[in-house]
C-alpha cells in the first residue's frame, strides 16, 4: 500500500475522548508533521481499518500506517513518540518490555477508555491550522 502522501498514518477512534486527546498532542509535538491522521470513523478510515482486519464498528485499536507496515497497540505508541523525536524517543525502552506484556497493558486502557474519560457524540472537528493533517 503506497500512502504518500500520507505517510504515518494514524487511524484513530474519532469518538473517543483519550483518543482525541492523544492526536491533539501528537500534533502540539510533531513539529515537522511527520504523522496524519484519519478517524476510523470516516469512510476512508473504515475502509482501511477492516483492509487491516479490523471492525470499524467496534475499533479497539489505533493503528498507525507506515512505509514499512501497519503497527497497533503498543507498537503504535512507540512508533509515534519515536516520530516525535526529542524526550519522547525515551518511550522506546519500552520495547525491553515483552509485546505481550505491553499489548495486555494497552488492552487493559482500551477497553476501559469509554469509561474512564468518556466519547464524543460524533468526531471533532480538527482547528483550521490542522486540518491539512487529517484525510477526510
Amino acid at each position: 500500500m503506497n500512502l504518500t502522501p500520507w505517510t504515518n498514518l494514524l487511524l484513530f477512534d474519532g469518538v473517543c475522548h483519550l483518543c482525541d486527546s492523544t492526536v491533539q498532542f501528537v500534533l502540539r509535538h510533531d513539529t515537522s508533521g511527520r504523522i496524519h491522521f484519519c478517524p476510523i470513523q470516516s469512510e476512508t478510515g473504515s475502509r482501511l481499518y477492516r483492509e487491516h482486519g479490523f471492525d470499524p464498528a467496534a475499533p479497539h485499536t489505533m493503528l498507525l500506517l507506515t512505509p514499512d507496515g501497519a503497527l497497533r497497540e503498543s507498537d503504535a505508541a512507540i512508533e509515534i513518540a519515536r516520530l516525535l523525536g526529542g524526550i519522547w524517543r525515551l518511550a522506546l525502552v519500552l520495547k525491553i518490555i515483552p509485546r505481550p506484556l505491553r499489548d495486555a497493558a494497552y488492552r487493559f486502557i482500551a477497553s476501559r477508555r469509554y469509561r474512564w474519560f468518556g466519547r464524543h457524540g460524533a468526531c471533532l472537528v480538527p482547528l483550521p491550522e490542522w486540518r491539512a493533517r487529517f484525510l477526510q
